[in-house]
Parts: structure tokens; sequence; C-alpha cells
């Protein structure tokens, strides 16, 4: 048994990489979970039939979320299945890197619509009926980028520093709801984006990070999984690392 068992969820870009981690993590715990996914069905689909596998109920919800009229559909399907949304993990988000004078108005605005509007818009469609129930967790994927920032990635910089100032003012306006509201910032992780880099790249990133390794997605996850918890009850507010000490 564990303190959120029974509880559902929503994960964004949770079809691959952390927010893969984070589902199956929340699962484990015996939280129904919306698996959300944009371009990869069929992998969403694995995740939920693995979640399946485990007892837990799981749906797949298609939303590009930088598109309200998706957003709202998504929500609206959740709700329809399960009746609310109590934990929110907002991990869907994109890249698309260049040095400032070279880069697009496009590039600028889709990194921007993807990562912060998206979580804006994710978080007040899930909003209203956690504060009808006073309970809810709302945890945004942050980056190590928007905390220390990146030669490259002004776009995707910006739209993580976004989320920290997003996470530290909606904190203040619920928390007498017990509704909690945190992000976590990983640094280097194995995924995808991270596997494609160049080895000489990879071996230069290895000296910025004190502990000499990349992280795992389930050093991210199992942090999500806390503070989805009533364990985390009196943690909000905050902008928690894990980056091997990256930020330091």
């Amino acid at each position: 048994m564990s303190d959120i068992e029974g509880k559902t969820a929503l994960v964004t870009g949770a079809s691959k990489g952390i927010g893969k981690a984070v589902a199956l993590r929340l699962a484990e715990k015996g939280v129904k979970v919306a698996v959300n996914f944009n371009t990869s069905p069929e992998a969403a689909e694995e995740v939920a039939s693995a979640i399946k596998g485990m007892g837990v109920e799981a749906i797949t919800v298609h939303a590009d979320v930088s598109r309200l009229d998706q957003v709202t559909e998504m929500v609206d399907k959740v709700n329809d299945t399960w009746g609310n949304v109590d934990i929110l993990v907002n991990n869907a988000g994109i890249i698309d890197d260049t040095l400032m004078v070279r880069m697009s108005d496009e590039q600028w605005d889709t990194v921007i619509a993807t990562n912060l509007n998206g979580t804006f818009y994710c978080t007040r469609a899930v909003l209203r009926t956690m504060l009808k129930q006073r309970w809810g967790r709302i945890i945004s994927i942050g980056s190590v980028v928007g905390l220390r920032g990146n030669a490259g990635q002004v776009n995707y910089a910006a739209s993580k520093a976004g989320v920290v100032g997003f996470t530290k003012a909606l904190a203040k306006e619920v928390a007498t709801r017990d509704i909690t509201v945190n992000a976590v910032t990983p640094g280097y992780i194995r995924t995808d984006t991270v596997d494609v880099l160049p080895q000489q790249l990879k071996d230069k990133i290895l000296t910025w990070i004190p502990q000499g390794h990349f992280g795992e997605v389930d050093d991210v996850a199992h942090l999500v999984v806390y503070l989805a918890g009533n364990n985390a009850k009196y943690v909000t507010g905050q902008v928690i690392s894990t980056d091997g000490g990256l930020a330091i």
C-alpha cells in the first residue's frame, strides 16, 4: 500500500525518456496514469501496456501541449475516464538549439510555446478541480540550463527559467488548499537527446559534472514520485536539481 494508491496522474511527454520513467514509477505506487504523447502513439501504448501489466489502470491521451484546444480535449478525456487529475507532471518539452544571432522567430516561438505555454495550459486545465477537492500535486520538469544558462540554448533556457518562476508564484497562490507546486531540474540524463551527442561533446560535458557521470531517468522519476506523495506535503515552491552537482 502506498499513500497515493488510487490517485490519478497525467504525465505529459510520457512515451519515452524521463516521462516514461515517471509514469512507470507512479504506477508502481498504484497511481492510475494518463500517458500523454504527441508524435509517438505506439511508444505510448507500450508504456500504458506495461502499467496495465502491473494491475494498474492506464490510458493514452494525445495532445500537442502547445495547443490549447488539444490540451483541453486531453484533460476532458482524463476527467471523463477517472473524474479528475490528482497529480500533474509537466514533462513534455522540446529543444531547437542554435546561437542567438542565428535563431529564427520560429525556433524561439515553438520552444517557448511547448515548454512554457504548455506548462501553463496543462496546469490551468487541472487546477480548478484540485482547488475544489483541496488536494493536488503539480510537478514540472525544468532543466539545469534554466538555472545556469548554456550557449546555443537561449530559447530553451528562457523557457525553463520561466518554469521556475511559474512554480514559485503558483505555489503561493494554492498553498492553503493542500496543493503543492514544485519543479525538478535535471542535468544531463541518459536519454535519446543525450545519447546522440558527439562523444567529444559528451567528454567535455562530463568535466562539468562533479560526480563525473550522466544521470539515469530513474534519478528524476524517484524524486517526482516523492514529491507526489504525502511525505512531501510540506514541500512546495521548491526547485530541486538532479544533476550530479552541475548547478553548484
